[in-house]
């Protein structure tokens, strides 16, 4: 069954083995923070963490990296917790069939039953907050989603947004949120500014693990991330209806804050540890007032570690990320067998495709580019054959190693625009992209020597399916005794 909200959701990580609870008592800042970043080094299987007993702060419950490995990204999504990084991303992709869904107006929301408003309202009070890197600014919240709508349009659903933006906590009241010029979140503020109007926002802390997911998913701008949260589930997503703003979020969140945006005002956020593992700067960026903020008796803060990869983020969003890019290339280019976007929010970006005449591939890269989340973050590009499986890295070498060459291969395609986070390019905001072509030349192309390429034996996948068997079917050796 899915889950309604994130407390369903930290049950079943517990009753699976993945999750840690930490009952000794910690410091806020460091330890939170670091057990945070060295269970990222776990791996594949790493477990949530949970935090009960924080000094300096009563009752106060954090959780973390609760999307942060393969295994917990599965439960997440109803499969079962050795499901590999290619299969979930191919499953995502046949569940994304069914959308849209239509989500469920629900009553009653957990969230509703704390509530401040106007002066009495104070986030530090709410959440136990605490900073992630040594080099950041502040605190933030860093997992939260965000909804707005369409100041022009705002009884298109399809036109709302549900996004995750980092957060600067900045008073009790006032927050600096990042909205970069790719996200739809920076079309609604542009709006409502030509307007010369404030735009509301809602901001949901503590969800449930699908919304985090479609929350950081790069739909369309007319498509709705609620819908998306029904296909995946495989119901209709619960929602309620904000008391202030009136915008819709999710029904089982820990905390709900509203608020507007404030037209035109700017000021300092940052710097931050982003997911790129770098520090971005400080910049002006735009001011949210809080009026409002509902709560859950004794609220779960669900935080987000970002550093040099691989980290929680990298997981939320890496199957999110190869399924719409896979969905809108496939849509224009049926050869198209895969896409791995996986790496550091897609800033690398490798696909599978068949070729129909010379060109083909670099044509199929360059495409990328322009798709909407190219647009922001695909900086590099590489184009493998369809026999090449671009979430097999040793594959992907060797295709590199052995088919690019530089004479003909490497496509540069100048003053491209790209997220102002992206450490490398000299200016901000824009660089040269790259796209690779890593394929077999086809067609007129007569450069090199590819006619006598060793191909798998006839009887290869019988025996995959074997062996499968063999391994399944063995008794597991016992643990070895004593410390290891």
């Amino acid at each position: 069954m899915p889950y309604d909200d994130l407390r369903a959701f930290l049950n079943t990580l517990d009753t699976e083995g993945q999750l840690l609870r930490v009952t000794e008592e910690v410091l806020p800042e460091p330890d939170i923070a670091a057990a945070a970043n060295a269970v990222t080094r776990w791996g594949d299987h790493a477990p949530a963490l949970y935090f009960d007993n924080i000094s300096g702060f009563t009752d106060a419950r954090v959780a973390m990296n609760v999307h942060g490995s393969w295994a917990n990204h599965a439960l997440a999504l109803g499969m079962p917790k050795d499901t590999g990084a290619r299969e979930q991303v191919d499953e995502f992709i046949r569940r994304w069939e069914d959308f849209p869904v239509a989500p469920v107006l629900r009553e009653d929301p957990p969230w509703a039953q704390n509530t401040r408003e106007g002066d009495a309202v104070d986030i530090f009070q709410v959440l136990p907050l605490f900073r992630l890197n040594d080099g950041d600014g502040g605190f933030y919240i860093d997992k939260a989603a965000v909804v707005s709508r369409d100041p022009d349009d705002p009884e298109d659903s399809g036109k709302q947004n549900v996004g995750i933006y980092r957060i600067e906590v900045k008073g009790k009241r006032k927050l600096a949120l990042q909205p970069v010029p790719m996200h739809d979140i920076a079309q609604h503020l542009r709006k409502a500014e030509e307007r010369d109007e404030d735009l509301p926002v809602a901001i949901a802390v503590g969800n449930d693990p699908v919304i985090s997911i479609v929350a950081s998913t790069p739909l369309k701008y007319d498509e709705n991330e609620y819908e998306l949260a029904g296909a995946l589930r495989g119901c209709p997503a619960p929602i309620a209806k904000a008391p202030l703003t009136g915008l819709p979020v999710p029904w089982g969140s820990e905390v709900v804050i509203e608020g507007v945006v404030e037209r035109r005002k700017r000021e300092i956020e940052g710097p931050f540890g982003e997911f790129t593992g770098h520090y971005s700067g400080g910049r002006k960026m735009p001011v949210l007032r809080v009026d409002r903020i509902s709560y859950r008796t004794d609220p779960i803060f669900e935080h987000l570690y970002l550093g040099m990869p691989w980290t929680e983020i990298d997981y939320l969003i890496g199957p999110n990320t190869c399924a719409p890019l896979y969905q809108q290339l496939k849509s224009e280019f049926p050869e198209v067998q895969a896409v791995n976007a996986t790496y550091t929010h897609g800033l690398v970006v490798i696909v599978s495709t068949e070729k129909r005449y010379g060109g083909f591939a670099k044509a199929v890269g360059t495409r990328v580019l322009s798709l909407p989340h190219g647009l922001g973050y695909a900086a590099t590009v590489i184009v493998v054959d369809e026999d090449v499986d671009p979430f097999n890295l040793p594959q992907v070498m060797w295709a590199l190693s052995t088919k690019m060459n530089p004479s003909g291969d490497l496509v540069r395609v100048p003053g491209q625009p790209i997220m102002e986070l992206a450490p490398q390019p000299e200016h901000p905001g824009i660089m040269d992209k790259l796209v690779i072509d890593a394929t077999t030349p086809v067609g007129r192309d007569r450069r090199g020597s590819y006619g006598n390429q060793v191909r798998d034996l006839p009887e290869m996948r019988e025996w995959l399916a074997k062996l499968q068997r063999i391994a399944a079917g063995r008794t597991a050796p016992a643990q070895s005794q004593g410390a290891s």
